[in-house]
């Protein structure tokens, strides 16, 4: 279902965000990001001249490459397109993720290490929807690089469960994948049968 009909307005900024998950022949994973800010009216810009409209003024793009528990193993960051020559200079500065996790407590730490003047703002920003690929991507292609649905009769419970409306430990999905740990209303049925 589309959003509500708005109100008139006129469309001034777009950001678009793209990532992708890819399994690497040799047991690692890449996940890229992408990231693209236009504006639909032209402006002067004092380090690259006349912005035409849809001309890119932030294009970033992050790989990141990770094991099957999460941990960095190489990272590079590029900036192809920004308001300021020197925004660039910072790239570098993000291997300093290289042996992170991206599990609990990850985005906290990266902000930690290139927040504010630390880092560029975009792309510490881009590492939250490609951290998401990256585990979407892991966690899939644990099963042979397809998605396929959970095996049934996990050991422990899974570390995403309880972390969304759809996987809370009270929802239907819960019930029917994870039974052992569906805890709705009508649970005690389930352990008296």
């Amino acid at each position: 279902m589309p959003l509500s009909p708005p109100v008139e307005r006129e469309h001034l900024h777009t950001r678009h965000v793209e990532c992708r998950g890819f399994q690497r022949k040799d047991g690692l994973w890449d996940v890229e990001g992408h990231l693209v800010d236009t504006k639909t009216y032209g402006f002067d810009n004092q380090w690259r001249g006349r912005m035409e409209p849809g001309t890119p003024i932030h294009q970033m793009w992050l790989r990141v490459t990770v094991d099957h528990d999460m941990k960095i193993h190489a990272i590079e960051a590029v900036t192809d397109d920004s308001p300021y020559k020197l925004c660039a200079d910072i790239t570098p500065e993000f291997q300093k993720l290289v042996g992170m996790r991206m599990v609990a407590g990850f985005n906290a730490r990266l902000r930690e290490m290139l927040g504010g003047t630390k880092g560029c703002t975009h792309l510490v920003e881009l590492m939250g929807p490609v951290a998401t690929a990256a585990y979407q991507t892991v966690f899939t292609a644990r099963g042979g690089g397809k998605w396929r649905d959970p095996a049934p009769g996990p050991k422990k419970k899974p570390r995403f469960l309880d972390t969304c409306h759809a996987l809370a430990s009270d929802s239907e999905v819960v019930r029917r994948f994870w039974p052992e740990f569906y805890k709705g209303r009508d649970a005690d049925k389930r352990d008296a049968s």
